[in-house]
């Protein structure tokens, strides 16, 4: 069997990173940007290289922006700074944004606790949302961590860090099946989880 050019190799592994993509699925991506559009890898390779250069994550919420600009999110004077949703990746920023129910402002985790993979209370970069809850404006905390295993045990480890700091800790209510992934639910469902969300502190 005829082994594929070297350059074509090295970028099927590369598109097996992705989350979802198989060899197979890999293949046919990297066949159909050869074949059917055939400017699109020029084009690609240009843009990544654009957000690699030019796209940075706010040092106050951690969400994506352009460097130079300020934060979209953190900027915004519409917004309610007493009210701060924490969740788990910048794409989940996003996901909560398509419901339009939510008005206040986020914090992005660096990640959930995970005793399998190593992942302890100190690798959640929570030094700058200490920083924040400290400057007295946050009246309540959401935690809108998915319901897995590992974001049940970040909420419950943030609620208890966080008691007595703020007035309000929430969490989403479940709309959300028990196991969810953020990036797999739809905006309805989110909006109702967020709008019954339950008070974890008296």
């Amino acid at each position: 069997m005829a082994e594929l050019p070297f350059p074509l190799r090295r970028c099927l592994e590369v598109l097996r990173k992705l989350p979802g993509v198989g060899p197979k699925s890999a293949q046919r991506m990297l066949f159909h940007l050869l074949e059917r559009a055939p400017d699109a890898p020029r084009e690609l390779s240009e843009a990544l290289q654009r957000v690699a250069e030019e796209v940075i994550r706010c040092p106050e919420c951690r969400v994506y922006q352009a460097a130079g600009e300020p934060c979209p999110l953190c900027s915004d004077a519409r917004r309610d700074p007493g009210v701060l949703c924490i969740v788990e990746t910048p794409s989940d920023v996003y996901l909560v944004e398509e419901t339009g129910e939510f008005r206040g402002r986020y914090h992005v985790l660096h990640g959930l606790l995970s005793p399998l993979r190593g992942v302890r209370p100190e690798d959640l970069g929570l030094e700058a949302l200490e920083t924040r809850i400290a400057g007295g404006e946050v009246r309540e905390v959401i935690l809108a961590t998915p319901p897995t295993s590992e974001g049940e045990a970040t909420a419950s480890f943030l609620a208890a860090h966080l008691e007595g700091r703020v007035g309000r800790i929430s969490r989403i209510a479940y709309g959300l099946p028990v196991g969810a992934e953020f990036q797999y639910v739809d905006a309805q469902t989110l909006s109702r989880a967020l709008s019954g969300r339950k008070t974890l502190t008296s």
